[in-house]
C-alpha cells in the first residue's frame, strides 16, 4: 500500500510542478502549486516526517498560498506574456532568453546529481530505522537543531528571499493600481496642483461667497 501511495504522490508532485511552468492562468498556477505542495506532503508522511507533513499543509499549502492568490488577484494577468515581451526586446530579449536556458540546464544537472548520488546508494537500504523519542527524525526538536545548526545559513537565506519576495509583490501591485510612480512623473517640491478654471454658478455670483473671494476659481 505503501509503494502505491507513493507512486501517486510521486505523479502528483511532478504533475503539480510541471503545471506551475506550463499554465499561463496565474490562478491556475497557484491551484498546480496547492497540488504539488500537498503531495510532499504525502511524501513526508511515508518518510515518517508527520510534523513536517503537517507544516507543509497548513503553513505552505495553506497561509502562503492564499497570499499568492491575493498576490494574483491584485496584480492581474497582463495582455502580453513575458515570452513575448522577450521576443520584443530584441538582443537584450534574446541574451535574457538564452541566460535563462543555461541556468535551467545548470540547475537540472544539479538536481540530477543530488538525486542520483542519494538515491543509488540508498536502492539496496530501507530507510532510517522508526525510533520514538522526543529527539527522533522529523520531529520539531530534530529540525529545530538541524536549523539552527547545520542549515542555518540555507535558513537564513531562504528566510531572506520570502522577504524580497514580499515587498516585490507589494510592489507590483503599487504599479498596477498607480500607487507607484517613477520619479519623472513625480511633481516638484514646492508646486501646488492647478486649480480648474470653473466659474461660479449664477446663485453664488449674487449672493456672495468664498468661490468669489478667491478669485472666482475653484
Amino acid at each position: 500500500m505503501s509503494s502505491v501511495l507513493f507512486f501517486i504522490a510521486a505523479i502528483g508532485v511532478l504533475a503539480g510542478a510541471i503545471g506551475v511552468v506550463v499554465l499561463r492562468n496565474p490562478l491556475y498556477c497557484v491551484l498546480a502549486l496547492v497540488v504539488h505542495l500537498v503531495a510532499l506532503a504525502v511524501l513526508f508522511l511515508l518518510l515518517r516526517a508527520e510534523f513536517v507533513a503537517a507544516i507543509q499543509v497548513v503553513i505552505y499549502a495553506g497561509a502562503v498560498m492564499v497570499l499568492y492568490v491575493f498576490v494574483v488577484a491584485y496584480v492581474g494577468g497582463e495582455a502580453e506574456t513575458i515570452g513575448a515581451r522577450l521576443r520584443s526586446a530584441g538582443p537584450t530579449g534574446a541574451a535574457l532568453r538564452r541566460a535563462g536556458v543555461i541556468l535551467a540546464a545548470a540547475l537540472l544537472v544539479e538536481l540530477l546529481i543530488a538525486l542520483l548520488g542519494t538515491g543509488l546508494s540508498a536502492i539496496d537500504g530501507h530507510g532510517a530505522g522508526y525510533t520514538p523519542g522526543p529527539q527522533a527524525y522529523g520531529t520539531p526538536a530534530y529540525i529545530g537543531k538541524l536549523l539552527l545548526t547545520r542549515f542555518l545559513l540555507a535558513f537564513e537565506i531562504a528566510s531572506f528571499l520570502l522577504l524580497i519576495a514580499a515587498v516585490g509583490g507589494v510592489v507590483l501591485a503599487g504599479r498596477s493600481t498607480g500607487a507607484v510612480r517613477d520619479a519623472g512623473d513625480a511633481p516638484a517640491r514646492g508646486d501646488a496642483p492647478p486649480a480648474l478654471a470653473v466659474p461660479p454658478p449664477p446663485e453664488l455670483r449674487s449672493a456672495g461667497s468664498m468661490a468669489e473671494g478667491v478669485g472666482g476659481s475653484v
